[in-house]
């Protein structure tokens, strides 16, 4: 089992994100799982492990259950990715993470 793929974003992209992320896994993200996700990371913490909110990405490609927590006072949305264990999806997860941590 490889490490789980760690980082940040910017809470802004979260959504689109998941969705690039949901597709890459075959998985079909939809508005039932954004509104479970917005309601449920408003009281996450990334500085308390207890307060992380996990969510399955159960795909045809892949299983990624998503770890996520807000930077309290700042815009950061911390992200964990266990499950990646394909070299391309570990990439393109990686490749994600960076491109939605830009400013």
């Amino acid at each position: 089992m490889t490490e789980p793929i760690d980082g940040w974003i910017w809470s802004g992209n979260l959504r689109l994100f998941l969705e690039v992320l949901s597709h890459f896994a075959g998985y079909e993200f939809d508005a039932t799982d954004w509104r479970t996700i917005e309601a449920a990371v408003q009281d996450t913490d990334d500085d308390n492990p207890d307060l992380w909110y996990a969510y399955p990405l159960v795909g045809v490609n892949a299983t990624l259950e998503m770890s996520l927590a807000r930077a309290v006072g700042g815009e950061e949305m911390s992200v964990r990715i266990p499950g990646a264990e394909a070299p391309e999806l570990r990439l393109r997860a990686d490749t994600l993470l960076s491109a939605f941590a830009a400013s």
